[in-house]
């Protein structure tokens, strides 16, 4: 298998986190793409993922696969023992939904943030992005402002049970932390009475995987 993606992003992050959680990152190929550099938005790598975003699967076989639930759900399912996407139906539509939120909630929020209202990667990437309509910034402050609100969603949470979608680290954590890695990047400070929050990511933080994610 080969991962197309960029070491240290928040999307490529969750795939490596979870191939670490599962072992299997010695049986993965890894290639960087410049995204700086714009490099996912040129027609060869939009050749693999016409969405033009990373982290992409591909397997041996040439299939390709996007999107960081769709790459997860493959790879944890592989050895029968899905131990980040759930076994139950039940578990499965808990972190589903809670693997929604923290994307809708936190992670997409900070990413519109990030681009929007700030600088973003650069110049590289600035012909291709949206283009400028008035209220811009102030749509990305916005959505600062909702990742916040995130944050002491996800903390509200994390007050009542050990992990975000409950007994159990899953997927939903995963993309939690990927969240508020990002949030440090983009300088969007956890609120200080979200400790329940604080507490979580400390000890996610200590877990083998993502100490030395692949």
């Amino acid at each position: 298998m080969k991962v197309f993606d960029i070491p240290g992003f928040p999307n490529p992050l969750r795939v490596r986190i979870a191939l670490a959680e599962k072992g299997l990152a010695s049986k993965v190929e890894f290639i960087t793409i410049d995204l700086p550099a714009a490099e996912h938005k040129q027609p060869a790598f939009l050749a693999i993922n016409p969405l033009g975003t990373v982290p992409v699967l591909q397997l041996d076989d040439g299939t390709n696969i996007s999107e960081c639930t769709a790459i997860t759900e493959y790879l944890d399912n592989q050895d029968g023992n899905p131990v980040l996407t759930g076994k139950t139906p039940k578990e499965k539509a808990i972190i589903h939904m809670m693997q929604r939120r923290a994307e809708s909630e936190l992670e997409n929020p900070i990413g519109f943030y990030f681009h929007h209202a700030t600088p973003g990667l650069g110049a590289g990437l600035q012909p291709y992005k949206s283009p400028e309509w008035e209220g811009r910034v102030e749509w990305g402050n916005r959505q600062r402002e909702k990742a916040v609100a995130g944050m002491r969603y996800f903390d509200d949470v994390l007050r009542s049970q050990p992990y975000v979608a409950g007994d159990a680290f899953s997927m939903a954590d995963i993309t939690v932390y990927a969240g508020l890695v990002f949030a440090g990047f983009a300088a969007i400070a956890i609120p200080e009475e979200c400790t329940a929050l604080v507490a979580w990511q400390a000890k996610v933080q200590e877990r083998p995987s993502v100490k030395n994610p692949a």
